[in-house]
């Protein structure tokens, strides 16, 4: 009986550089990434952590000031 290695977790990674953006591999995926976004000094082959959190202030200030462009735009003729 053969014995499996043990699965790596799969880890997102800067395969290369095309111009502004970074081409992130993760897995069998790969997918763009603004180079402004990653730490100074990435280069290709570093692997990334993200962390990704909802800012429900800015969420709810954006929401007010498209309704209130929507009030503009769609005025109510009732």
């Amino acid at each position: 009986m053969t014995k499996k290695a043990p699965k790596e977790p799969v880890v997102p990674i800067v395969d290369r550089f095309e111009g502004d953006w970074a081409v992130i591999e993760y897995g069998r995926r790969r997918f763009n990434f603004p180079r402004e976004l990653l730490p100074p000094g990435a280069k290709e082959g570093d692997v990334l952590r993200f962390s990704v959190s909802v800012d429900p202030e800015a969420t709810d200030r954006r929401q007010r000031e498209i309704q209130k462009l929507m009030d503009l735009v769609f005025e109510d003729d009732s």
